[in-house]
């Protein structure tokens, strides 16, 4: 397989995969999500001497999607994705639909159709970039990782209803890196239309509340998982991480509903104790 179609490739883990795929041989078609980027890419691909194809697709867009549908992709990597950051008792209406639009129902309607055309040639893989927050929660991206849930439900799904037909499925599921995205999502507040008085919290005075890795270790497992060179499903970045995300699962269980009550939970206090952009100490 070589026809590679990454979305959310003009900036963060989906821009550095596509360089890396194209230099391992890949016929790279990078999608950006607005015109404006789509010149940068290629100039961006001619600096690092690498030829890629630079292509505008909007996964909410019922048109970008369709063109997709020519391209004979092989195979899919589903990276494009937002954060919509705040508290779940606050984030508007629109800008939860937005999220789960961007996120969950854009790049499962670009599968379905990829996916069918896969199935037909008994051959493909399927890559959903995820998220540590599809296993675990934070405070303040209650939304995000609810569409991240979601992914991490039908990738799961998926994995088992295409088996019989060749197609191979993964997750890939970063934790805190710092890439920006983690900080714009932060910053999303500043364009809600509500009534700011109404609100928990003041945004102004939260930033994400973890500090975050170097991401080199997300670029290569997400072009190693695209290029066929791993086997397991899921794949959890940074694997520092991955004894925490699976001691918080088992105490879901073990948590008492009234415990801590009338106190603030230290995972909270921190997104009003974090600055912007603080990187892990090494």
């Amino acid at each position: 397989m070589k026809t590679v179609l990454i979305t959310g490739a003009g900036t963060g883990f989906g821009n550095e995969a596509a360089m890396r795929l194209a230099e391992k041989g890949f016929d790279v078609i990078a999608a950006v999500e607005i015109y404006a980027q789509v010149q940068p890419l290629k100039r961006q691909a001619v600096a690092r001497g690498v030829d890629i194809k630079v292509v505008k697709l909007d996964v909410t867009n019922e048109g970008d999607r369709k063109k997709a549908l020519a391209w004979n992709v092989e195979i899919l990597v589903n990276n494009a994705g937002l954060l919509e950051g705040g508290s779940v008792i606050d984030i508007p209406g629109l800008n939860m639909r937005n999220q789960f639009e961007v996120n969950i129902f854009g790049p499962l309607l670009l599968t379905q159709g990829i996916a069918k055309q896969m199935a037909k040639r008994g051959e493909g893989r399927i890559v959903w970039v995820s998220s540590r927050e599809g296993v675990n929660v934070n405070p303040f991206t209650g939304i995000y990782a609810a569409s991240k849930h979601a992914t991490e439900a039908i990738a799961q799904t998926m994995s088992l209803e295409l088996q019989e037909f060749g197609v191979e499925v993964f997750t890939v599921n970063p934790g805190p890196f710092l890439t920006g995205f983690n900080d714009r999502g932060f910053q999303t507040w500043e364009s809600w239309i509500d009534e700011p008085g109404d609100r928990l919290f003041d945004y102004s005075k939260l930033a994400f509340p973890r500090a975050q890795f170097d991401p080199e270790p997300v670029f290569a497992t997400l072009t190693a998982v695209a290029a066929g060179e791993v086997e397991t499903f899921r794949n959890l970045e940074p694997h520092s991480m991955l004894e925490e995300t699976k001691r918080n699962i088992e105490n879901v269980w073990l948590k008492k509903s009234r415990e801590g009550l009338g106190t603030r939970p230290a995972a909270l206090q921190a997104s009003f104790d974090m600055k912007p952009e603080t990187p892990v100490s090494k």
